[in-house]
């Protein structure tokens, strides 16, 4: 037989000819790449599309109110009262929402860190994981200095003016 038909007959896989002293000799290689797959599934992270408006709302408003409450917690442990109301109430205002802020993004953390088992994402250059750390040191020292101004003086200032206080 010739060996271009013995090519043609022989199965697809490859079949090697090699020639020694006159005679052909087939050599079937039944190589299978046997590489083992690798499978790669990556969930896109939530917090890019879905989240983005309100993790830098909460960046904002975070890097605002800690240094705000701060102050706030500064004010009541030496004077004994809050911050001034300021020109229209601003300052005031400023203080109440900065406390709700906070509240708001421990909550938001407490909340995340039930449902998936860690706390919010990092964020744009780590920022809303300084304010989520930042939150949680504040609501420390706003318990630490409530819980003093309430066991010395026997309450903690109302939200509005009183006389004792800016009256």
């Amino acid at each position: 037989m010739d060996s271009s038909k013995m090519l043609l007959l022989s199965p697809p896989s490859a079949a090697l000819l090699s020639q020694k002293r006159s005679s052909f000799v087939v050599k079937y290689n039944r190589s299978r790449l046997r590489t083992p797959l690798k499978v790669l599934a990556m969930a896109k992270e939530t917090s890019e599309s879905d989240n983005g408006v309100i993790e830098k709302a909460a960046i904002a408003g975070g890097l605002v109110a800690n240094p705000v409450i701060a102050w706030s917690l500064y004010t009541l442990k030496t004077t004994g009262c809050g911050l001034p109301p300021g020109p229209g109430g601003s300052i005031g205002a400023l203080e109440g929402v900065s406390y709700l802020a906070v509240v708001g993004i421990v909550g938001w953390s407490l909340y995340t860190k039930a449902k998936t088992g860690s706390g919010l994402p990092n964020g744009p250059f780590g920022l809303l994981g300084v304010v989520e750390g930042l939150s949680f040191l504040s609501l420390l020292a706003i318990l630490v200095v409530f819980g003093l101004q309430f066991f010395q003086n026997g309450s903690i200032p109302g939200p509005l003016p009183s006389d004792q206080c800016f009256g």
